[in-house]
C-alpha cells in the first residue's frame, strides 16, 4: 500500500461531526497517560501487536498523540499520530459495532487538526489502507513510489 499526503491547511471542519457524535453519547478526545494500559489492552484485543506497539509510542509523547472514542464511557476506537515517524498518521481502528457512525472520520480529523496545531503543513498517512476514504475525506493524494515505504524490512511474527 502506498503512503498518502494530506494538506493540513485544507482540512474540513470537525466541530459539527463531534457535536453529532456527542448527541449519540460518543465522545472523541485525546487520551491521557493514566489510561495507557486500558487503551493498549483494547487495541490488543481488537487489532494487531504492531498497532499496540505504535500506540504505546504515542503515549510516550507529550502531549499524548493518541485520540480515543468512547461510547457511554466504553472505548470503541482509537487513532494515533507520530507513532512510527514524525508527521505520520496511524494506526487507527474502530470496533466493528461502532463502524458506520462517523467515529473513524472524527478520530481522523481530530488527529489531523492536532497535527496542524503542532505546526505541520502536511501529514503523511503511512501505508494507507482505505485509500478512497482518505481521498474523499481529506483530499489525500497517493505518494508515488512510496511502497513499501518505512515498513520495508520490518520484522514480522512467524
Amino acid at each position: 500500500m502506498s503512503d498518502m499526503l494530506v494538506a493540513l491547511y485544507r482540512l474540513p471542519e470537525q466541530n459539527s461531526g463531534l457535536e453529532k457524535l456527542k448527541a449519540s453519547s460518543i465522545v472523541i478526545r485525546r487520551a491521557i497517560a493514566p489510561e495507557k494500559q486500558q487503551v493498549l489492552d483494547w487495541v490488543r484485543s481488537h487489532f494487531s501487536q504492531p498497532w499496540v506497539d505504535e500506540c504505546d509510542v504515542a503515549f510516550a509523547r507529550q502531549p499524548v498523540t493518541c485520540y480515543i472514542a468512547l461510547e457511554h464511557g466504553k472505548m470503541i476506537g482509537f487513532a494515533c499520530y507520530e507513532a512510527t515517524c514524525r508527521n505520520f498518521f496511524g494506526p487507527t481502528g474502530v470496533s466493528p459495532g461502532a463502524r458506520g457512525k462517523g467515529v473513524g472520520t472524527a478520530l481522523l480529523l481530530a488527529c489531523m487538526h492536532a497535527m496542524r496545531a503542532d505546526g505541520y503543513g502536511y501529514a503523511i498517512i503511512g501505508s494507507a489502507g482505505p485509500v478512497d476514504f482518505y481521498k474523499r475525506t481529506l483530499g489525500a493524494v497517493e505518494i508515488e513510489n512510496s511502497t513499501p515505504g518505512i515498513y520495508e524490512g520490518m520484522l514480522r511474527a512467524e
